[in-house]
């Protein structure tokens, strides 16, 4: 069965209306996501390397992990179910901290992708020999230090996703933890 979504209106307030994933994206219809970064006692951030079957910056590295929250699911939810799923690690709500909402609007050649981005951080420890791939969406994880990924940014965004409000987040997170 296919994964159906809340349909969100501009302002972000539910339509009582649901939707899969084609259609919000085939439609431009609103939805909301999460994006998870997960930083150890090192200050290093876990990235992801999203696969090459990606719709939206494959093979390139983005937040820890993130997904689609489902038709009735709270974000937090969300959180849990993609650490599982994306990269084998149990989290608890205990682990989570909300950060912001923010929106994004991609528009490639077949896809209209308009979302409401919860962004979420994780500080906790991560051996990464424990980590399994979901393969279709995860090609690789790594540690970088905010210096490597400024370095990307930098780099007009080289081999890194173009997701702004991520990077401002952690800068802003780094700059206070140091």
């Amino acid at each position: 069965m296919e994964e159906k979504y809340d349909v969100l209106n501009e302002q972000g307030e539910f339509t009582d209306k649901v939707a899969t994933k084609k259609e919000c994206h085939e439609k431009g219809l609103w939805h909301r996501a999460v994006n998870a970064l997960i930083i150890n006692n090192k200050d290093e951030i876990l990235l992801q390397k999203r696969s090459a079957n990606k719709k939206i910056w494959p093979n390139k590295w983005d937040v820890s992990f993130g997904g689609h929250v489902l038709a009735g699911e709270f974000g937090i939810q969300t959180v849990i179910r993609e650490a599982k799923e994306e990269l084998n690690l149990y989290i608890t709500d205990n682990d989570i901290k909300y950060l912001v909402c923010a929106t994004a609007i991609n528009i490639d050649t077949n896809i209209i992708n308009k979302q409401f981005n919860e962004y979420y951080l994780i500080t906790k420890e991560i051996d990464l020999s424990k980590i399994k791939l979901q393969e279709d969406e995860v090609s690789e994880v790594k540690f970088f230090t905010i210096e490597e990924i400024n370095s990307m940014i930098n780099n007009n965004y080289k081999d890194i996703a173009e997701n702004k409000v991520a990077w401002s987040l952690l800068e802003r997170i780094t700059n206070n933890r140091l």
